[in-house]
């Protein structure tokens, strides 16, 4: 008798337990806020705020650690936003105790604009570093309070522990290789109309317009708004009327300094399978600062 009882409670925990922690190895792109919330005490899953520290010390997730969407880039060159440094990436994802089996849930802001894109900024970072199971968790940190999930005041430090990259540098694109190869890439310009046509253009970047041959696909059409991203079915609609159906072609997102240009690039590679999916870090500020680089209006 006892031992049917045991094998009762053994099929019980097989069939409510194990399939969260299964999935968790293989998270979805964008999770929603029901499933972090079934996920939140699983071991795999690491989740980072990247808000400011004093909005995750007035309340947080349970379990989320904070590391600052600012922590993830630097300046190069005086050119703003750039990829930190492959051995400060590699201590960042260390000292908040990621591994590469991690799951790792990026939770941030969505209001305003940059906090919305740094959620996909982060993930291009941790994708660079070569971890595999990234999500963002669509909707941020506003839907989840929306929706009344519980908060708490309770700091979590991470444990660190020895984390071993494995550079993905094939997503990451300089402004030689664009130049090299322009005549064979897709070059998608993610920002506003207004500046790709070159009718306006940030202080910091000296020539309007944009590259030479690029595609316009201004990345707040991929969000809805209530801040949350639009489905993968009209995501690709929205993807496959500007940068086609193969997804085996090389396709460049760029935007003013590389942070906008990241979520067209997160949903293209992760969500969509755009296999050859980069960013072109430098973009605009550095392109436009060459005189060599070609650009249109």
């Amino acid at each position: 008798m006892k031992n049917s009882v045991r094998k009762y409670l053994v099929l019980i925990c097989l069939l409510f337990f194990v399939p969260i922690i299964v999935h968790a190895g293989d998270v979805e792109p964008l999770v929603s806020t029901d499933w972090l919330s079934k996920n939140l005490s699983n071991p795999k899953v690491v989740i980072i705020d990247i808000r400011k520290a004093e909005d995750y010390k007035e309340n947080h997730i349970q379990n989320s650690i904070n590391i600052l969407a600012k922590s993830w880039i630097t300046k190069k060159n005086d050119i703003l936003n750039e990829m930190i440094s492959d051995d400060d990436l590699k201590d960042l994802i260390g000292d908040a105790g990621i591994r590469q089996d991690s799951t790792v849930i990026i939770v941030g802001n969505t209001v305003a604009p940059l906090d919305l894109v740094s959620n996909g900024r982060v993930a291009w970072a941790l994708t660079y570093a070569g971890l595999k199971n990234i999500a963002i968790l669509n909707g941020g940190i506003e839907k989840w309070e929306k929706e009344g999930k519980p908060l708490t005041k309770t700091i979590v430090k991470p444990k660190a522990k020895p984390f071993t990259p494995k550079f993905n540098k094939a997503i990451l694109a300089n402004k030689d290789y664009v130049l090299k190869n322009l005549d064979k890439l897709v070059v998608v310009d993610v920002r506003p109309s207004e500046f790709y046509n070159g009718e306006k253009k940030q202080t910091f970047v000296e020539r309007a317009g944009h590259v030479k041959s690029a595609k316009n696909l201004p990345w707040a059409t991929l969000i809805n708004e209530d801040k949350t991203y639009k489905s993968k079915d009209d995501i690709e609609k929205i993807m496959t009327s500007v940068i086609g159906t193969d997804k085996t072609k090389t396709i460049i997102f760029y935007c003013d300094t590389g942070m906008f240009a990241t979520p067209a690039w997160f949903v293209a590679y992760n969500l969509l399978g755009y296999t050859n999916a980069k960013v072109y870090d430098g973009s605009a500020q550095e392109w436009a600062a060459d005189a060599n680089a070609p650009m249109e209006k």
